[in-house]
């Protein structure tokens, strides 16, 4: 049987990594290792019963993290319907392109802590748009745009997939991480833009001859000002609310969804365009949002649990400490496989492999898994959702991007890394 599982699970695994070859979408695959592995499992396993309790506890954990991603995605699909990015991104204005290009990184940088970095991605090269006419120029600031959402994502437990991940499930608490990872995520960022701004010194932003209209339906101000403060807002505080009531993140957000849900109800009762009114309304965000995605994390969540009840991470951790040895080794290289596979299913292995018991809340290992795992995955343009996003929205062509800024992301990445080990020595 646990070969089996084992041989399963890697072919849909490798599926998964290769999505765009095979031109078959990675939801489709999780769904069906983990189908595939939980059917053996209860069939194949010595105890049915203890199966079924197993999946049970699987769905539970899989669920907050499901319930949380879906509140968080809505409110910022509620945020971008009502153009409410805009109160950020009309403030970038400067002539210098290596200035624009610090503008960028740090409005990105911190966005993305905020956010997500898909979301911030989508944003920051939607603006890029705007601002930049040159096809060669947008591709540079596509490429620091993609280092500095993963980096930003990676100290916030709501800015990356892996660290909420790792924040839910307990191995992190919100104030740890932030201390623990902001100063390597920085260093992340700042040394590839030191480089890139170095190469692009002297030259001038060429702005597009026209004016591009903003697409879709337009809100007041006030609306725009209301509805990102307030959606920001409900993201930040659900670390606080967590902290306050002990109660789950996924509680928090959905929290904050229903009163974001009310204020819009509230704010467009009177309007008479009905089709602008479900445009701007939280049932509109909700078909809005990427069920595939959601999907995805269920099967890959679902899929790894099995290794996990069936003992073979607790298995593969003891054999990586036996013939690797140490912690920093193995997670460094965890960060840099990211950039190959996705970093999802390497966070929730990583999760079943290393025991809390032997492994407490907010240790070095958490902490380090984080960073390396949220940022490792800029090093390729396939490694990270972000930039997927940014090889479809710019068509940047994979190669270009190993040449011209995965060298750039690797060397951020060992940088954090030298700022992390550096700074746990120091405070430990």
């Amino acid at each position: 049987m646990l070969t089996a599982l084992i041989v399963i699970f890697i072919l849909a695994y490798a599926a998964i990594a290769l999505e765009h070859p095979l031109k078959v979408n990675k939801s489709a695959s999780a769904l069906l290792g983990a189908g595939l592995l939980w059917t053996i499992y209860a069939l194949a396993g010595p105890d049915n019963h203890a199966a079924i309790e197993n999946l049970h506890e699987s769905v539970a954990s899989t669920a907050q993290i499901v319930f949380f991603l879906m509140g968080a995605m809505t409110i910022v699909e509620v945020v971008d319907a009502h153009n409410g990015f805009y109160a950020i991104t009309s403030r970038i204005k400067t002539s210098k392109l290596s200035t624009l290009l610090w503008l960028v990184g740090f409005v990105t940088f911190f966005l993305s802590a905020i956010l997500d970095n898909l979301t911030t991605t989508i944003v920051m090269i939607s603006l890029m748009k705007k601002l930049l006419d040159r096809h060669d120029d947008r591709l540079f600031f596509a490429g620091i745009i993609v280092i500095a959402a993963n980096a930003g994502g990676a100290w916030s437990p709501i800015g990356d997939v892996t660290t909420t991940m790792l924040w839910i499930g307990g191995q992190i608490t919100t104030l740890a991480i932030i201390k623990g990872v902001f100063l390597p995520s920085l260093a992340c960022l700042i040394i590839p833009l030191l480089i890139t701004s170095y190469t692009l010194r002297g030259r001038e932003v060429i702005a597009p001859d026209f004016v591009e209209r903003r697409a879709g339906f337009e809100t007041t101000p006030f609306e725009q000002n209301l509805m990102f403060f307030m959606g920001m807002g409900t993201l930040v505080a659900v670390p606080i609310f967590k902290a306050i009531t002990h109660l789950p993140p996924f509680m928090g957000i959905l929290f904050g969804l229903g009163f974001l849900w009310l204020v819009g109800e509230m704010l467009h009762r009177n309007k008479e365009d009905d089709e602008f009114k479900e445009h701007l309304s939280l049932v509109n965000a909700l078909r809005r949002i990427d069920m595939s995605c959601i999907v995805f994390f269920i099967g890959i969540l679902l899929a790894v649990a099995t290794l996990e009840h069936t003992h073979i991470l607790t298995s593969l951790a003891q054999w990586l400490t036996k013939t690797v040895g140490r912690e920093d080794v193995i997670v460094t290289l965890i960060g840099l496989a990211s950039a190959v596979v996705d970093n999802v299913p390497l966070v929730a292995a990583s999760m079943g492999m290393y025991d809390m018991a032997t492994y407490p809340q907010d240790s070095f290992l958490w902490e380090f898994m984080a960073y390396c795992a949220g940022t490792g995955g800029s090093i390729l343009i396939i490694g990270s959702a972000a930039g997927v996003a940014a090889m479809g929205l710019e068509k940047i062509h994979f190669f270009w991007y190993a040449r011209k800024i995965g060298l750039l992301a690797a060397v951020g990445y060992f940088a954090g890394i030298f700022v992390y080990i550096t700074q746990y020595k120091l405070f430990h």
